[in-house]
């Protein structure tokens, strides 16, 4: 069970890369969370878009992506709630007062649980992420490896798996950059600002692509 040729997994490992390092909202969201709040929240965002990405990893494995994939009613309800949900990010980033630098008793500062459920909320309201897992993971089912369910689930962990090992270093140099970046309230104000310009640019992307 579970058996594959070095090319399958040099092919596979390849592919997990580029998609881990390809610019989209999960990876904004990570680092704007960490320039803004510093290492925990930057740590915070991954674990809640690994959250989300394991549920659609669950759901390709169970075919539920599929419904998502053939309904066009259903694409545009999460596309759409999606969107919403990164624009209204982005003007809580672009309405926050002080940037990074102002005291805990002077700004509303996000808890490590809200940041979770936060980057949960962005890997499950793009459903380009469930389309592409569907279309990506079934690509490395192998005949004969096992069942095809398990094939899938094992692949779409490993995605997951090689997150792990390419976002964790990212974050911890946001982190330092932006304790660099607190002496200058100016410079953390304008953070937000184009952390928020960013989201809001993002969600509007989502709501104008297609299936």
């Amino acid at each position: 069970m579970f058996e594959y040729s070095l090319l399958h997994w040099t092919t596979f490992c390849t592919a997990a890369v580029l998609l881990n390092l390809s610019p989209g909202p999960d990876m904004a969201f990570i680092l704007g969370q960490t320039v803004r709040g510093g290492r925990r929240a930057g740590f915070a965002a991954m674990a809640g878009i690994w959250g989300g990405a394991f549920v659609h990893v669950v759901c390709a494995a169970a075919g539920l992506s599929a419904i998502l994939a053939s309904s066009a009613t259903a694409f545009t309800i999460v596309k759409w709630a999606g969107a919403a949900y990164l624009v209204y990010l982005g003007i809580s980033a672009l309405r926050a007062k002080g940037g990074m630098v102002m005291p805990a008793a002077a700004q509303t500062i996000a808890t490590g649980g809200q940041i979770m459920r936060q980057g949960m909320l962005v890997s499950l309201l793009n459903p380009k992420v469930a389309i592409f897992f569907l279309a990506f993971l079934p690509q490395f089912v192998v005949a004969g490896a096992g069942p095809n369910w398990a094939q899938l689930a094992l692949h779409g962990a490993m995605v997951i798996g090689v997150a792990a090992l390419i976002e964790p270093p990212l974050v911890l140099l946001g982190a330092s950059l932006s304790r660099k970046l607190r002496s200058r309230p100016k410079i953390g104000i304008w953070l937000d600002r184009l952390l928020g310009t960013l989201l809001i640019s993002l969600g509007l992307k989502l709501a104008l692509q297609q299936r």
